[in-house]
């Protein structure tokens, strides 16, 4: 029974030594990967930004939340598919997207440490995003609103004594099939269905992000 409340004690205590916080930005680019344009997956061709919020439980993980906002451009004129490039099609659609879930260390994090601390990184969590298709040449606009599966990865060092400087890609399984318009939800459009309706549009961020660490410092770390 003691041995018991030794493990619930030291497990508790994971979550009790580095509750921190950050808050900052994202800035970076953009690009969807769809049945228009290029079907290159890290391919940024428009601007991204966004805010960015996290809690540190422990120095190996942090829940994290994130407002992104961002153009998509799909473009056939710049795809490494001919027959796209003959085709000619271009779509934008505007996104707006929160997310939230988990950032994952791959080693320990110390923020609160003098020395420069660096670790890389995956993060996962559900996204809800909402779109607009705001300028095409080959059917009208349209707009929804779509939950997500995101996968970033990414490397971040502790630049300052209080900033966090980053770097990150993350994809997006957009559950849809009409971020670039090739499967609209009305009826009665010319074209009204192209390209494989099974395969479902992925949208990328790609970029930096700068952090501010606040709260209070770890009892454990206090004279580190």
């Amino acid at each position: 029974m003691k041995l018991k409340w030794f493990y619930i004690l030291v497990f508790a205590s994971t979550f009790a030594t580095a509750q921190v916080y950050e808050a900052g930005v994202f800035v970076g680019g953009a690009n969807g990967i769809s049945d228009v344009g290029s079907t290159r997956y890290v391919n940024p061709n428009a601007m991204a930004y966004g805010l960015l919020f996290k809690w540190n439980k422990s120095l190996r993980y942090a829940w994290r939340v994130s407002v992104t906002q961002s153009e998509l451009v799909f473009d056939d004129r710049r795809s490494n598919i001919a027959a796209r490039t003959q085709r000619g099609f271009y779509v934008q659609t505007q996104v707006n997207e929160f997310m939230a879930g988990l950032e994952v260390n791959f080693k320990s994090f110390e923020l609160h440490r003098f020395n420069s601390s660096w670790t890389p990184y995956i993060a996962t969590g559900a996204s809800y995003y909402w779109y607009r298709i705001t300028k095409n040449n080959f059917s009208r606009l349209e707009d929804n609103s779509k939950f997500a599966l995101p996968l970033l990865m990414g490397m971040k060092i502790k630049a300052l004594s209080n900033f966090i400087l980053g770097i990150e890609s993350g994809i997006r399984y957009s559950f849809n099939d009409n971020l670039d318009g090739s499967y609209p939800t009305a009826t009665g459009l010319v074209p009204n269905f192209f390209g494989k309706t099974s395969s479902k549009d992925w949208y990328v961020f790609s970029g930096i992000t700068l952090t501010y660490s606040f709260g209070k410092k770890p009892c454990t770390q206090c004279y580190n």
